[in-house]
């Protein structure tokens, strides 16, 4: 009668240990990031200016080439990891040199497809009053660069920009920062004005 007793307590003891497994919904980090601000930095001495959100703390602006009229821009966010590199070139009512700028720009494009898992149409841009025209490029995927643009005027002036994180690329974890940061770049896009 011991031993029942024992054996019962046994399987009652076993039985009531028992949890069922439930796996957790699968959930996505929130990120909030504050609300785009923008200001028209003071390019001076450039022949173009853009406003930029107030969140890119560091703006630093390199001479590339006096002789050609080049200009390098970056626009650091160190809170996300990341900078939009914004590359400037003088065309001089030159075509052939027009059209070498719009192929290397596409073609940085085209190197980032080959690891992308989307490529969204490209966005073209047009603004005739400023005579601004471009397109916006995005890549989805565990890219680079997920998201380019470049914009001219077709006569004396090219901007290109492409935008890079500091980090192994992950595409659902820069998913969030790299979506608020598209919205800067088209931003510069919709307020570049040529000198």
């Amino acid at each position: 009668m011991k031993n029942n007793i024992y054996l019962l307590l046994f399987i009652v003891l076993c039985m009531s240990c028992g949890d069922d497994y439930v796996p957790k919904p699968k959930a996505f980090l929130r990120l909030d990031y504050p609300q785009h601000k923008y200001v028209r930095p003071d390019f001076t001495g450039l022949p173009f200016s853009f406003e930029t959100n107030n969140l890119a703390t560091e703006v630093n602006v390199k001479p590339m080439r006096a002789a050609t009229e080049s200009y390098g821009i970056d626009l650091q966010y160190p809170s996300m990891k990341g900078t939009i590199f914004v590359t400037y070139k003088a065309v001089n009512n030159d075509k052939k040199v027009l059209e070498k700028y719009l192929r290397d720009a596409e073609k940085l494009t085209i190197e980032h497809m080959i690891k992308a898992e989307e490529v969204p149409p490209m966005f073209p841009f047009e603004n005739k009053k400023e005579r601004v025209y471009g397109v916006f490029s995005e890549v989805k995927g565990d890219v680079a660069s997920p998201a380019q643009f470049y914009v001219t005027d077709s006569v004396n002036h090219f901007l290109t920009g492409s935008l890079y994180f500091y980090a192994k690329p992950n595409y659902d974890s820069i998913l969030p920062a790299a979506n608020y940061l598209e919205k800067d770049i088209q931003h510069i896009m919709e307020t570049l004005r040529w000198k």
